[in-house]
């Protein structure tokens, strides 16, 4: 898991090249995102947050919170209180930023912290939420084993990630893309010609689809559910406590 680095000669561990990458690339991450994704990534994230639906949580971690866009998205559940956790301060500032547009500060607390060493008690949320964070965790099952603990018995975690389709000839297609394309764009656009060659390798890395119920299982998640989407390109995955 963790041998997926974005700064390959560098001899500092991955939690700190991620904090790295995402501070080198914060300003230009949402407008990639967007872009890469083609505008699909904003329809992944409120499927996500709609699963949480009838679970009305009332306080919500957002982990690897970055620019804050799932954060946002889960204020249409209502909650009382949402903090968001991320490791690297430049996308941090980017978020704050943009819930200080949209007047949205008071509503939403961005923490610099780290996701395998959450500064929670025990049962302290109602849903734990990730974007695209945990495929960058330097240790899966010690991450996923935090956001256990931080959950209130009863509590849910619903997580969205990349996978990998399994089916000719989108495989193919989409192969094609992020191996070929993506870097490239990413690249021009970032400046960081690492960081989105670090995307596809990472996602290639990952134990998407059961894999992955296979370690929220080996936690203690109950219930957990694999939901593909768009051909497979990403997944939400939910697990209760």
């Amino acid at each position: 898991m963790s041998s997926v680095l974005p700064y390959k000669e560098q001899s500092s561990g991955k939690k700190e090249q991620v904090a790295n990458m995402f501070n080198n690339i914060s300003k230009k991450y949402d407008f990639l995102n967007h872009f890469l994704s083609m505008g699909i990534d904003i329809v992944w994230r409120k499927k996500a947050i709609k699963m949480l639906k009838s679970h009305q949580p009332k306080q919500i971690l957002d982990i690897a919170t970055g620019t804050a866009d799932f954060a946002i998205e889960s204020l249409k559940l209502n909650p009382d209180a949402v903090i968001g956790v991320d490791i690297s301060e430049g996308m941090l500032e980017v978020g704050r930023k943009k819930l200080k547009e949209r007047k949205l500060d008071h509503k939403i607390e961005l923490r610099l912290g780290d996701s395998e060493k959450l500064l929670f008690d025990d049962n302290k949320f109602d849903a734990v939420i990730v974007s695209f964070g945990v495929r960058n965790f330097e240790n899966l099952e010690k991450g996923l084993s935090d956001m256990f603990r931080v959950l209130k018995p009863g509590g849910k975690v619903v997580i969205l990630e990349f996978s990998r389709p399994a089916k000719f000839p989108f495989k193919n297609i989409y192969n094609f893309y992020f191996k070929a394309i993506l870097p490239k764009i990413g690249k021009v656009i970032s400046k960081d010609r690492a960081a989105y060659t670090y995307l596809p390798e990472s996602v290639q890395a990952f134990p998407d689809g059961q894999n992955f119920l296979k370690v929220l299982n080996k936690v203690g998640f109950k219930n957990t559910k694999c939901r593909p989407l768009t051909f497979g390109v990403s997944s939400i995955y939910i697990g209760e406590k």
